[in-house]
C-alpha cells in the first residue's frame, strides 16, 4: 500500500491490523519502507510448525479413528427440536 493511501486511511488500517491481525507493507515511490503489523505478533513460521510436528509422537490408527468419528459427530449441523410438535 502506498504511504499516501495509508495516511488517508490510517484509522481503518489500524482497525484491520487489530481485528484481523493483518500485516501491511507501506511503500513510498514503489520502495517498501515500513511494515505495520500487530504488536507482539508471534515470531514463528510454518517451517517452525513443521519442525515441531515432525518431532511430535505419532498416534495409533485406533486413536486417530476415534478422534475422526468424534469430530464428525460434533461437526454435524444441529437441528433444534420443535417444542410444539408432538
Amino acid at each position: 500500500m502506498s504511504a499516501t493511501e495509508a495516511a488517508k486511511n490510517f484509522g481503518r488500517l489500524v482497525d484491520r491490523v487489530r481485528e484481523e491481525r493483518a500485516t501491511y507493507i507501506v511503500d513510498r515511490g514503489g520502495t517498501p519502507v515500513v511494515r505495520i503489523s500487530p504488536a507482539g505478533a508471534p515470531r514463528c513460521t510454518m517451517r517452525d510448525l513443521r519442525r515441531l510436528l515432525e518431532g511430535a509422537p505419532r498416534v495409533g490408527a485406533g486413536y486417530a479413528r476415534v478422534v475422526r468419528a468424534a469430530a464428525a459427530r460434533h461437526n454435524r449441523p444441529r437441528v433444534r427440536r420443535n417444542p410444539w410438535a408432538r
